[in-house]
């Protein structure tokens, strides 16, 4: 009597790699797209440094500067 194992026999390891890759790509398929591609980043950091310029030059324009010093002034100006 031989002794059964829990090893698969060489003739049906390929079928079921076949079957886990088949059932792997189904998922891969099904999950749909959960980030970005290379293009989409590069999409992203240009509009982020176009954001952060504007950003910049609205907060270093005069009126920003002389408002925010206004509100400094009348701050100090209550605390003292």
């Amino acid at each position: 009597m031989g002794m059964t194992s829990d090893v698969e026999q060489p003739e049906r390891v390929e079928p079921v790699l076949r079957v886990r890759m088949a059932r792997r790509w189904a998922a891969v398929r099904a999950a749909g797209e959960a980030g970005m591609s290379t293009a989409e980043y590069a999409v992203g950091t240009v509009a982020a440094c176009a954001f952060a310029a504007v950003l910049y030059r609205v907060v270093t324009g005069g009126s920003i500067v002389t408002g925010l010093t206004e509100l400094i002034d009348s701050a100090l100006a209550t605390l003292s």
